[in-house]
């Protein structure tokens, strides 16, 4: 029977002693303040608005996160940077922009990329770069925002904005797909194209840069929520997205129109308060 002084945005702890990130619903010790696969603060409840977004966790200054032989330091707050230390035999990939620093021992691959002219032509990034253990590397946007930790299950998909991800785990399969239908209006004019990370039977770390703050919804089945373009960030592969155009006015501003996003679960979306245009755009 559910205990109706339960509140669900609380983190509980079961019958082992453990306490559940209601962020990733990853398992905890019961001692713990920060859950060890996402950052999110275990000691302070979830904010969530009356209408459902809930905020992304703002993960503390030097929170240390793990994720197969390798481990995660996230330092600093305006401009938040991901230091990894690699254990052996792990390795992550990125957009060879966003590194901030590495240690010699740290080697650097490129990663093969089917449709490299879509790619370019697109806007998105052609060249990703892979960095294998042992040994310490650092990431940044250089901009201010937050830092979204995602751990995906195995057999999870996440559709990601271009110029979004910052680094992610090897067991994360990465590619893009094409949003049929749509035209360049999506995004702010970035392009018919998005990221697509694929886990199969082992679980990964995926770390996403969100401009301004994040805020994530999950839609039940059939559900549908409009966003103004350039506020997405994410979503699960099964949340649909069409464009609409909503006229504006009559007389002399009644050719004008607004572009927005329909959203339809079921899934989570996850949308930023600040939208930033890139030079590829």
């Amino acid at each position: 029977m559910t205990d109706p002084t339960h509140n669900p945005a609380i983190p509980v702890a079961d019958s082992f002693d453990r306490i559940q990130c209601q962020w990733c619903q990853g398992m905890n010790e019961k001692a713990a303040l920060a859950c060890h696969s996402c950052g999110a603060p275990l000691d302070i409840r979830n904010l969530v608005s009356e209408s459902g977004w809930r905020e992304a966790p703002r993960i503390r200054d030097m929170t240390k996160i793990e994720f197969g032989a390798s481990s995660c330091q996230v330092e600093g707050e305006v401009v938040p940077v991901a230091e990894i230390n690699l254990g052996r035999g792990d390795s992550i990939y990125f957009e060879h922009h966003v590194m901030l620093w590495k240690e010699d021992a740290v080697p650097l691959t490129v990663m093969s990329l089917p449709g490299g002219f879509k790619r370019a032509f697109a806007g998105m990034p052609f060249v990703i770069t892979v960095a294998s253990g042992t040994g310490r590397i650092a990431f940044s946007r250089d901009a201010t925002g937050e830092l979204v930790v995602l751990p995906l299950h195995p057999g999870m998909e996440l559709d990601v904005r271009e110029h979004a991800f910052l680094l992610a785990s090897h067991h994360i399969s990465y590619s893009f797909v094409r949003v049929k239908g749509l035209t360049n209006i999506l995004f702010g004019g970035q392009g018919m194209y998005m990221d697509r990370f694929v886990t199969s039977n082992i679980p990964g770390l995926l770390i996403l840069h969100g401009y301004g703050n994040v805020f994530e919804r999950r839609l039940a089945a059939g559900e549908s929520i409009m966003v103004e373009p350039g506020a997405f960030l994410y979503k699960d592969s099964t949340v649909t997205m069409d464009v609409e155009f909503q006229r504006l006015g009559t007389g002399l501003f009644g050719g004008t129109n607004m572009s927005l996003a329909r959203m339809t679960g079921p899934g989570r979306v996850g949308i930023q308060s600040m939208y930033v245009h890139h030079h590829t755009e």
